[in-house]
């Protein structure tokens, strides 16, 4: 195949993507925006946020800042993935562009971790990365699943266990780092 077909092919292909994506918004904007689940979303966005704000150890802030924004980078990477290898996807977008659930990627997730990892900082990790992991798994995707957020396709959440138990030991990891050099 010559160059220059192969990038009609691509532009055929974006074009196609670009025109279901402007219909994703026609819907969202229509039926999704200010309903009682998008306003639920904000929610899960903004106030586990606030609570952190206002429960977390002041002293140690930065460190656990730095490993909330590793957790949304594994997070976010790993739902994009999945929603566009098609074994899960969305309703009821807080954002309709995102192919993720912005609460889930942005919020949820970091803010747990980061609690988790402040709350009774001398526990084995394992139990707490094993708790998150059941917690996460058969509890919170359950929970979307029942509200009809989230939709798995092929993806049973069994398969979330050694998921989020992995990203739980790499952010505890994450969160014992000290071999920071200063900046001159």
């Amino acid at each position: 195949m010559e160059k220059q077909q192969i990038i009609e092919l691509i532009d055929a292909n974006v074009n196609q993507v670009q025109t279901l994506i402007h219909e994703r918004v026609q819907i969202w904007q229509t039926y999704v925006l200010f309903s009682g689940l998008w306003w639920f979303g904000v929610f899960l966005s903004i106030f586990p946020w606030i609570l952190w704000i206002f429960l977390r150890d002041k002293h140690s802030t930065d460190r656990i800042l730095y490993v909330g924004y590793f957790v949304i980078v594994i997070s976010l990477v790993l739902d994009i993935l999945g929603d566009q290898l098609g074994f899960w996807h969305y309703r009821f977008n807080v954002i309709p562009v995102l192919p993720t659930y912005f609460p889930w990627d942005i919020t949820l997730m970091p803010v747990s971790v980061m609690f988790l990892i402040q709350i009774k900082p001398k526990t084995n990790l394992y139990l707490k990365a094993i708790f998150f992991a059941l917690l996460t798994s058969y509890v919170a995707e359950p929970f979307i699943t029942w509200l009809k957020i989230y939709e798995p396709q092929i993806w049973k959440f069994s398969y979330s266990v050694p998921i989020q138990f992995i990203i739980y030991l790499l952010a505890h990891y994450s969160s014992r780092r000290n071999k920071f050099k200063e900046l001159t």
